[in-house]
């Protein structure tokens, strides 16, 4: 019985009025329906082009108005191309898309949008509003892909681009869903965009002149001159249309004018003669066709035809692919039927074949047998489907009866609701009707109320139809508003990548000059005043660094926070020095200074600021500590000062205090309103708030000092506090706060008697500083001691003006920021600091006139704040208050026994000098003996 599940092949048993196989020599190319199906799909999933007809606005004078324009997106460069026709090899002009925004408004005319550029702003004209809203959708969705796709090919374009494929379209798939949160997408207006709309004739003008150019005359004398030649050789090839070159060798005539399939003669077609082709050949041919024109539009050889006739050709030939594909179908599926009538016929016949051949009347009479048990057992299946058949008729029946119940209700149910609506149609007219006549007024005839309603129906559909069109002009500007923000977003961080880039190259070429500067200088100290050719090459060169300026180098170059002559509060940031080597010292210092400003700026100083934006309402903690021994930002030092000092004097304000002694200063002069006055002139120098004559900082400065000397009588005025009321005041700005942060440091921060005549306080603090940096700093005190110099010429000062006068303006603001939360010990931390940030070289120098004069200025070289800080919190712990305090109560003893021997060894002294001007020698008289004889 193994016959019966034999099947014979296809091919050997063709149907009757199938064609023959597309493999047949001299058969037409038919394609299976596996192969169709990718053709169909391949065509579905290519990408597809941007293009289509718009109207642009433009021109000028007479000619201003509406031009009918092709426009066609090229993805490489995120341009809007734009020309006359589809047909133009060469576009008029073209639009950026790239840093372009898209505008649509309710009140303009329909289909009109707007598309806004950095240098114009460019009217556009859809055909209808779903065309508009197509255009927007995808031009949006193309700057957004121009955006996220990678900025160079790399040398494998094809593996880089399968690699980064789904990641781009993963971002594009995201894209998509957040704009659809704000405007659902639009579909594909047909034949209106795409290559389908290349088909179409252009939009008619009411003049033909009119939709010509002017602006661009010469690219359309070129686009027409290019049209007649192709035109003129399609004329001479006598194949084919304009614009398609047809060798006879691969497009025979018969090609050109396809006839319908003969059904009289099966296996010839039209296209017998020509070998067949892969799949998409027609695509190919005419794509390498429009290659061989030259085209010069981009990428339009790709996408649009030569003509309209070599397209229709196109759509005629795939129309019947298709047809034919769909036929081939028909016949496998009539192919199928017949094979299974077939092998019912071959069974058939090797049950009579077996029958007729049986030797014996037995085995006749076994199959025979075997056939009655079929028969019943057929007859018993026979049986069991008419009792199902019978069963699902009644249970038809019964559906059927259910669903006249249901439509009989649902009857019922639209009776009622027409009576209903009846009624609610009653009412509304009649409170229609009340509300258009009030029933204290007489009726208005039926017409006038009928056109009442009427327009007031037809305002109410112009209502209707205006807040559609703010809806979804609403829609629209804020998905272009999302994704504005979003680009913007990404160019941002691409330039601030870019910023910090350029300033750290910056950052190292300041360095690379300051160690050349520095290799100048060490050169000419090694050569001294030897009078040679390599002295005078090296003070040429000296002077060239000296006139060089970064800015005229690169003056091309971008300028990343670059260091202006004065800082932002006023001080000079390049010292004005005299001496050639100290004119040299000061350029290596500002290149140093704008090195660390540079690498400092991004890394460290907006963190910084986004800390003390963050903290809020100031109060003592740790965390403050911390952040003001980094140091304060500069919008935020003078509301944090403020709070700093109203805590150290808050028990000594009071309302009017300030005004009262300024009036006090006014109506009586101040023994030392003198002093203050010549001082006013010799404070900070290197401020232009000081030394500008029109500047207002210096009378505000005399105003605060002489209110200072009549708060604090004991004192009245020192030299130094002029350089911190200074300080305060251009942090601070206001007089009134400045004074009483002179108050808070000279009363509250530093010790009693720091600023009196004696100066005691002050000196005892020199003593602890010489005992700390014993501790601390031995080498150096032992190379220093070996020498003898005194240290305490150059620290008085700073202790006196805490610093004013020794570091540059930021590192000077820093301790500062400090020091009115802490107090003086950050005052002996710096100190100490600054001599180990310098430590080095001091014990390089072996001349103590060398180290004098290296000490002068040797504060103002400090560039590196940070590093300074560390030093100073870090390095020199341990540094417990209570040893300060230890320390500051022995050497005041000392101090003060010191001075109370020196006041007894003048007394001492005046009583001798009294006892001997009593005898006066013989011959010697006074002045007033002199004066009464003459």
């Amino acid at each position: 019985m193994e016959g019966t599940r034999e099947k014979p092949p296809e091919a050997s048993t063709p149907a009757p009025g199938s064609r023959e196989p597309a493999g047949s020599a001299g058969g037409p190319e038919v394609l299976p329906p596996e192969e169709s199906e990718g053709c169909e799909r391949s065509l579905e999933t290519a990408p597809r082009k941007l293009c289509g007809y718009l109207s642009k606005f433009g021109g000028k004078g007479p000619m201003r108005g509406w031009k009918s324009r092709w426009f066609f997106y090229d993805e490489r460069k995120c341009h809007l191309y734009y020309s006359r026709t589809a047909q133009d090899a060469n576009p008029l002009d073209s639009i950026d898309l790239s840093s372009a925004v898209f505008d649509c408004k309710a009140d303009a005319e329909e289909g009109t949008f707007e598309i806004k550029t950095p240098s114009r702003i460019i009217t556009l004209k859809a055909a209808t509003k779903q065309v508009m809203l197509y255009w927007l959708q995808q031009l949006q969705m193309k700057r957004w892909e121009f955006h996220n796709s990678p900025p160079a090919p790399p040398a494998t374009p094809d593996a880089a681009l399968a690699e980064n494929e789904p990641a781009l379209r993963l971002e594009l798939e995201q894209e998509e869903a957040e704009l659809e949160e704000f405007l659902c997408p639009v579909k594909t207006p047909t034949g209106l965009v795409g290559v389908a709309a290349a088909l179409q004739p252009a939009p008619a003008m009411s003049l033909a002149l009119q939709n010509i150019s002017l602006k661009h005359l010469g690219t359309e004398i070129q686009n027409t001159m290019f049209n007649i030649r192709g035109n003129r050789q399609a004329q001479g090839t006598g194949h084919g249309p304009p614009g398609e070159d047809s060798p006879p060798s691969r497009e025979p005539q018969g090609e050109e004018q396809p006839l319908p399939p003969d059904p009289s003669t099966p296996g010839k077609d039209p296209a017998d003669s020509q070998k067949p082709a892969p799949k998409s050949s027609l695509t190919a041919n005419l794509i390498q066709r429009a290659k061989r024109q030259n085209n010069t539009f981009p990428l339009l050889a790709e996408v649009l035809p030569w003509n309209q006739t070599a397209q229709e050709k196109t759509l005629a030939l795939e129309q019947q692919v298709l047809m034919l594909t769909k036929e081939l179908q028909s016949q496998k599926e009539l192919v199928r039927i017949l094979h299974k009538a077939l092998e019912a016929a071959q069974q058939e016949k090797r049950a009579t074949s077996m029958y007729l051949a049986a030797a014996e009347d037995k085995d006749r009479l076994e199959l025979v047998r075997h056939k009655v048990r079929q028969i019943v057992e057929l007859g018993k299946r026979v049986e069991a489907l008419e009792q199902e058949r019978e069963s699902l008729a009644q249970t038809a029946s019964l559906r059927e009866q259910h669903v006249q119940e249901l439509q009989q209700h649902v009857q019922l149910l639209m009776d009622k609701n027409q009576a209903k609506q009846q009624v609610i149609c009653k009412l509304s007219e009649k409170v229609t009707q009340d509300f258009i006549h009030p029933p204290n007024q007489p009726l208005v005839p039926s017409d006038s109320a009928d056109r009442n309603f009427l327009s007031q129906q037809e305002k109410m559909e112009h209502l209707k139809d205006d807040m559609e069109a703010y809806q979804t002009q609403n829609r629209f500007l804020n998905s272009e508003i999302h994704q504005v923000t979003k680009i913007w977003r990404k160019v941002a961080e691409k330039e601030r990548t870019l910023l910090m880039k350029c300033a750290y190259l910056q950052a190292k070429n300041c360095q690379i000059e300051s160690k050349y500067l520095a290799g100048l200088r060490r050169l000419q100290e090694a050569l001294g005043n030897q009078a040679s050719e390599c002295s005078e090459l090296l003070r040429q060169l000296i002077q060239e660094a000296l006139q060089w300026e970064a800015s005229e180098a690169s003056a091309d170059g971008v300028e990343l926070n670059p260091i202006s002559e004065y800082d932002e509060y006023g001080f000079l940031t390049v010292p004005n020095y005299e001496v050639e080597d100290l004119q040299l010292l000061a350029k290596i210092q500002a290149l140093e200074v704008r090195s660390h400003h540079l690498l400092a700026h991004e890394v460290m100083e907006r963190p910084l600021r986004e800390r003390w934006a963050a903290l809020g309402e100031l109060a003592p903690s740790i965390e403050l500590k911390q952040l003001l021994r980094m140091g304060v930002s500069q919008e935020h030092r003078p509301r944090v000062w403020r709070w700093l000092v109203h805590r150290r004097v808050q028990h000594l304000q009071a309302p009017g205090r300030y005004q009262e002694l300024l009036s006090r200063s006014q109506t009586c002069k101040h023994p030392a309103a003198r002093q203050i006055e010549l001082d006013l002139n010799r404070t900070f120098t290197n401020n232009k708030h000081f030394t500008c004559p029109t500047s207002s900082i210096p009378d505000k400065l005399r105003r605060v000092l002489l209110a200072f000397s009549w708060q604090n009588p004991s004192i009245g005025y020192c030299q130094g506090l002029n350089r911190l009321a200074a300080i305060a005041l251009l942090v601070l700005g206001e007089e009134e706060s400045a004074f009483w942060c002179l108050v808070a440091i000279v009363e509250t921060i530093m010790p009693a008697d720091y600023y009196s005549k004696t100066l005691t306080a002050s000196q005892v603090d020199q003593r602890v500083l010489q005992d700390l940096l014993s501790e601390k700093l031995p080498r150096l005190m032992a190379h220093l001691g070996q020498r003898h110099v005194d240290l305490s010429f150059i620290t008085f000062n700073w202790f006196l003006v805490v610093f004013a006068d020794s570091l540059i303006s930021n590192i000077l603001l820093q301790v500062w920021d400090a020091f009115l939360y802490e107090g003086t010990k950050v005052v002996f931390r710096y100190a100490l600091a600054i001599f180990k940030y310098n430590e080095e070289e001091i014990l390089r120098l072996q001349d103590h006139l060398e180290i004098y004069q290296y000490l002068r200025f040797f504060t103002k070289t400090i560039c590196n704040s940070r590093k300074l800080m560390n030093i100073a919190f870090n390095d020199m712990n341990p540094f417990p208050m209570k040893q300060l305090q230890q320390l500051r109560t022995v050497h005041r003893e000392r101090l003060e026994a010191e001075l109370q021997e020196l006041e007894q060894f003048k007394a001492q002294y005046l009583e001798t000098r009294a006892s001997l001007d009593t005898v006066v020698p013989e011959g010697c008289a006074s002045e007033d003996e002199g004066d009464g004889e003459a």
